[in-house]
Formats: structure tokens, C-alpha cells, sequence
């Protein structure tokens, strides 16, 4: 089953475990951890019949995840967003 992922701007790519791992791995994850946590998302998503999904649904489950396995790591997720994107995340999954 292809999922579809709704990016911010309306437009849609397919889903892929591997921009998660990336993603993670930049927040300071070690890939084995990375891994685990495309594939519980992944999970999650089939197990529920998905087949769109918001980009910030997928950010609110892969912080949820970062968080439970390390403070630090969605700490730097969120300082990244911040920085580089100019993005305030906590803001916009709280709303």
C-alpha cells in the first residue's frame, strides 16, 4: 500500500522510511535507533490503514519517539528547525 505524505505547502511525495532514518540521524540518533523509529512510523501507519498523512503528524509521531529514546536528540530536532528552517515546531504541534 502507498502512502502519500501532505507536505506543508499542499503538495504530495510518497512516504519514505529512509527521509525519516535521515532526519533522525541528523538530530543526533545513532542509525540502529533511526531504523527503529522509521519502522515503528511505518507500522504505525500501515496498522491504521493510512494512506495520506500530514507532514506534521509524521513530525508530532517521530518527536513523540526521539523523545521517549532521548531528550537530547528532540532537543536538537527542534533548535535545527529553528535555525535552519525557521520553523517554530513545538509551537505548531501544540496548535
Amino acid at each position: 500500500m502507498e502512502i502519500a505524505v501532505v507536505k506543508r505547502d499542499g503538495r504530495k511525495e510518497e512516504f519514505a522510511v529512509e527521509k525519516i532514518v535521515v532526519s533522525c540521524l541528523k538530530s543526533g540518533a545513532p542509525l540502529a535507533v533511526a531504523r527503529k523509529i522509521g519502522k515503528i512510523i511505518e507500522g504505525r501507519l500501515l496498522d491504521a490503514g493510512k494512506t495520506e498523512v500530514t507532514a506534521k503528524e509524521l513530525t508530532r509521531m517521530i518527536l513523540e519517539l526521539l523523545k521517549r529514546e532521548n531528550e537530547e536528540w528532540y532537543r536538537n530536532w527542534i533548535v535545527f528547525d529553528r535555525a535552519v528552517k525557521r520553523r517554530e515546531t513545538e509551537k505548531e504541534l501544540a496548535g
